[in-house]
């Protein structure tokens, strides 16, 4: 069959799909656009792997293009019926069109931050003279583009606040160029280094030229730019031989003396590797931890190295290290291991600021440098703590608070009274006094007890009457902890219930809690969300009917692997951004980085468990599979798209309820994972996401 009849055939089902959605009500779809099948089977390690959809992976071809088209207009068929979205924008516009701003990084007298006003739709960067100086554009985005999808943000800022560095992201892409902004002139510099994957970036104390990170083809590289050379990359200082599946992050001390690289084996964090630069001395990069089966997060201020690690340790300790002296048998703990899970370590006005979770609850303890434990740092509810940021030098120091029902609070915090007053507030329009929020706990298969926690109006009755929508996550040591979400907000508003599941392969309880998580233990994660689900309907919260799950990336996999082996639980599924194809998902894009925590289907070992639960691959025809919400884009360039186009694909030809649960894909070609949307672009997609709900629970 010729590629203009094959196009011509995928064009007029999607027609006859619209024609017959234009009469049909707003729960009866019609049948999806018919996708050409491929008959491409694989063979890995004796095994057959069919792969009907292999041709949906060239992203860029004629054929692939006109589905997507097809694909949209559908999906546009059905949610275009749905009643409701003008209230449910005007909503979402209340919620996210205020003042938002974020926490300050101070250079001397000079505050540096981003805010977006009520009535804009990006972020924009600013600088305050002194702390109650006017507020000053430095760069706006708003000009870049004609549809908002050019976005900027810090990259690195000088010690003496006269230059900047910011990225330039268009649409959702990781890739970023960046640029160099004289602040006191108001005027670009000549210096900028072009689009790529950038990771971190650190100016010389007199301004000579800046460390950073870029990723290429070969793998990660630490390179110095020289200021005045224009976009010249500049001198490959670290990195040679370090392949793609490798990560490097960098830090500079304060007084410019130490430069610190940090290589991680893979996202998963399980090896990190340490070296160390004194540039005073002029001495070469020597290794401070290599080969060690454990992670090390470094950072050096006044003379000494803090190396924040679960070396024996799973829920963290703090080493402190003279880094003349480096050997282990010279290191000193100087923050024990606790119950309490370590999740990073701030250096602030000569003291270590270390955050915890306990049971999943954020917490925040003060110590001297040498160990000796100051104070903890108290908040107004069950919520999140934001990282503290500071100076070594200063006591000032600036940290955010946030839970379910309250939206983020940035404090400025003295390190030495232990004082604290408001910096800013989001004047967003929620009754958080109306919204009750609880942790349970929930026994997952084996036996192991799951943390969740529940939000909802306060005063409902347990009828099994509410729709219910489940969030999780369960991977790469992520933390699902409250926060504030308008699209949670707008949901439990309008009488849903918000469930959020710690599950194993997260950091929320600590190393063993990941690790329970990962590799051939990757099921636990799945298992603990079936039982979460399960939990939520016999508690009386909602019945199978009215009970949705949502995931993005390593949680749309979750929720993907949910889909196919517990079809029965859920009326809906929104999978954004996803992980689908588990046996060739290490082949595209970084997703070498991601072989540590997944595996990789090119060892026999690891094949079995990973198509034991890959979603691709566990599609039953004729199964009735609840009504699944596919959101992607051309820009991610993180996950690749593919994974989306294809599943969509097989779920429309293989479910048995195709009508009345449909199979959407939303795909948009500037939209990515590493976000950077306007504001009205959010709210499109979040009233999408609330209008498939609200048709299908």
């Amino acid at each position: 069959m010729t590629s203009k009849r094959v196009l011509s055939l995928v064009i007029a089902a999607g027609v006859a799909a619209l024609l017959c959605a234009s009469c049909a009500g707003p729960f009866i779809a019609a049948e999806p656009p018919v996708t050409r099948v491929d008959p491409v089977v694989d063979t890995l390690h004796g095994v057959e792997i069919a792969d009907p959809y292999r041709w949906l992976e060239d992203q860029q071809s004629a054929e692939t293009r006109a589905w997507i088209d097809v694909q949209n207009a559908y999906s546009r068929s059905i949610l275009d019926t749905v009643s409701g979205r003008g209230a449910i924008e005007e909503r979402l516009g209340e919620l996210l069109k205020v003042d938002d701003i974020s926490v300050p990084r101070v250079r001397g007298e000079r505050y540096f931050f981003s805010k977006r006003l009520a009535g804009q739709d990006l972020h924009v960067l600013y600088m305050r003279q002194g702390m109650d100086g006017a507020d000053e554009v430095l760069v706006d985005p708003h000009p870049m583009s004609d549809d908002g999808m050019v976005s900027v943000s810090y990259a690195g800022i000088s010690q003496d606040g006269t230059v900047i560095a910011y990225t330039v992201r268009e649409g959702g892409e990781d890739e970023t160029s960046i640029r160099f902004f004289d602040v006191e002139k108001r005027c670009l510099l000549d210096d900028a280094l072009p689009r790529a994957r950038h990771w971190g970036m650190e100016f010389l104390p007199d301004l000579s030229g800046v460390y950073y990170v870029r990723y290429t083809e070969e793998g990660p590289r630490v390179l110095l730019h020289t200021m005045g050379t224009g976009s010249a990359l500049g001198e490959e200082v670290f990195g040679f031989g370090l392949g793609p599946e490798k990560l490097i992050r960098i830090q500079l001390s304060e007084d410019g003396r130490y430069l610190v690289i940090v290589v991680s084996h893979g996202s998963s964090g399980s090896r990190t590797d340490v070296y160390l630069q004194d540039l005073a001395e002029g001495g070469p990069i020597v290794p401070v931890v290599t080969g060690v089966e454990a992670r090390f997060s470094p950072a050096v201020e006044g003379g000494t190295l803090f190396l924040r690690t679960n070396l024996e340790a799973p829920n963290g300790r703090i080493f402190a290290v003279d880094p003349a002296n480096p050997a282990r048998a010279a290191w000193r703990e100087v923050v024990a291991e606790s119950d309490g899970v370590m999740r990073g370590v701030s250096l602030v006005g000569g003291r270590l600021f270390v955050r915890y979770l306990e049971n999943v609850v954020s917490r925040v303890r003060v110590f001297e440098r040498d160990g000796t434990y100051v104070r903890d740092i108290a908040f107004p509810s069950l919520g999140t703590v934001g990282g503290v940021s500071g100076s070594w030098a200063s006591d000032e120091a600036f940290f955010t608070f946030q839970s379910f029902h309250i939206p983020r609070t940035i404090y400025r915090y003295d390190a030495g009274s232990g004082s604290m007053a408001l910096w800013a507030r989001s004047d967003t329009p929620v009754e958080s006094d109306e919204i009750e929020a609880s942790q349970v706990w929930v026994i997952s298969k084996d036996g192991t007890r799951v943390p969740m926690f529940v939000v909802h109006r306060k005063g409902i009755d347990l009828d099994s009457s509410h729709p219910t929508l489940l969030s999780g996550y369960g991977g790469f040591t992520v933390s699902l902890t409250p926060r504030f979400s308008s699209f949670a907000v707008a949901w439990i508003e309008r009488g849903g219930v918000y469930a959020v599941a710690n599950l194993r392969g997260g950091g929320e309880l600590g190393e063993e809690w990941h690790r329970g998580g990962m590799l051939a233990n990757k099921q636990n994660t799945f298992d603990d969300c079936i039982a979460a689900s399960e939990w939520l309907i016999a508690k009386g919260y909602t019945s199978p009917s009215k009970l949705a799950v949502m995931g993005g990336s390593n949680g749309g996999l979750l929720v993907g692997a949910v889909l196919t082996q517990r079809p029965d639980l859920y009326g809906a599924v929104i999978c954004t951004y996803p992980l689908l194809d588990m046996v060739r998902y290490h082949l595209f894009l970084v997703a070498r980085f991601w072989v540590p925590e997944y595996g990789s289907s090119e060892d026999k070992e690891q094949f079995e468990f990973i198509r034991a639960y890959s979603p691709y691959h566990n599609v039953t025809k004729g199964v009735d599979y609840p009504a699944v919400l596919f959101v992607t884009g051309d820009s991610d360039t993180r996950v690749a798209p593919l994974h989306a186009r294809k599943m969509a694909a097989l779920l429309q030809a293989k479910t048995g309820s195709a009508t009345e649960s449909p199979i959407m894909l939303l795909y948009d070609t500037k939209a990515g994972h590493a976000g950077g949307m306007p504001v009205g672009k959010q709210i499109e997609t979040m009233a999408d996401e609330l209008l498939f709900l609200k048709m299908m629970l």
